[in-house]
Formats: structure tokens, sequence, C-alpha cells
């Protein structure tokens, strides 16, 4: 675990997607290191990375996604409570972020993906299945906008964490 400065603690200041708005308040180091490990965490996935249309499958886009709660989860128990739970402080942020953006997103595609997908014959790559598919185009499109809250989200990480102004 790296060992932050306190001479490098300073005010930080973040706009936020998801209707959250900004937040400013000084973040210590146990918040620094949950913005560190959740930015490298939403970074390195599909969350973050814009799916061109001929590229990946949805439902590994939407599982990829869905896995970034039990991670945010494992961070946030990990940090303990000094990660916070407020408007200002990375726990809250972290769980309105999931509570606001991810769930209703996965919670509204979810079921219909996978009604789709079990009507996918056998002979039928997924890939081929998805493309036919007449709500493929509106995930898409949906997926899109949630990467860029995401990508705001995670400049904000960044921030929060010390390696971006």
């Amino acid at each position: 675990m790296p060992k932050f400065d306190s001479a490098k603690l300073k005010k930080v200041s973040v706009s936020l997607p998801f209707g959250i708005g900004s937040a400013e308040w000084e973040a210590d180091p146990t918040q620094r290191r949950a913005a560190w490990s959740l930015y490298v965490e939403l970074v390195t996935r599909v969350a973050v990375q814009p799916l061109e249309s001929s590229e990946g499958l949805l439902r590994e886009a939407l599982n990829s996604l869905y896995s970034l709660f039990g991670t945010t989860r494992e961070i946030l128990k990990q940090a303990g409570p000094d990660v916070g739970a407020s408007h200002d402080s990375v726990g809250g942020i972290a769980i309105a972020v999931l509570n606001n953006g991810l769930r209703p997103v996965l919670a509204r595609w979810h079921p219909i993906l996978q009604t789709w997908e079990a009507q996918r014959k056998p002979n039928v790559s997924p890939k081929d299945h998805e493309r036919d598919w007449s709500e493929e185009a509106n995930l898409r499109a949906e997926l899109e906008a949630l990467r860029q809250d995401l990508e705001q989200y995670a400049h904000a990480l960044a921030i929060i964490a010390g390696v971006k102004e």
C-alpha cells in the first residue's frame, strides 16, 4: 500500500454524474486509497471504454458493470468507516453511483437481454444473436451514455486519489 504524504492532503472539489451534483472536502489518506482502488477497477473495465457496435457482447458489458457492485462493496468494507457514507465522502459517492447510476440500467436491461438470450438457437452464435436483437442499438446507446457518466466518476476518483487535477 502506498504511503500518502500528509502534505499532499488538500481540499478536493469534484463534479459527479447521475444527479449527485458536486462535492468538496479534504480527502484523508483512507479516502484517497479507496478512491484509487475504485478508479483502477473502473478504468480497467468496459465501463469507461467505448464499446463499438462491432465489438464485444452486451452480456459481457452488463456483467462487467454488475461486477462493480461486488468490487465497490469490498473496497468500501476494507477501507472501513473512515471512507465515509455522506455526500462529501468517497463511500457516499460510490454508493450513490451504484444506486443512482448502475442499478437502474442493470435492473432495466438485464431481464430484457436475458429473455432475448433464451431464444437463441444452438446453431447461432451469441454475437450474431445479439446483432439480430431489435433492442441492441438501444442498449448500446444506453451503455454509451452510462460510460460517459462513469468516465466523469472515474475522473472525480482520480482527483480524490490525487493522481489528476
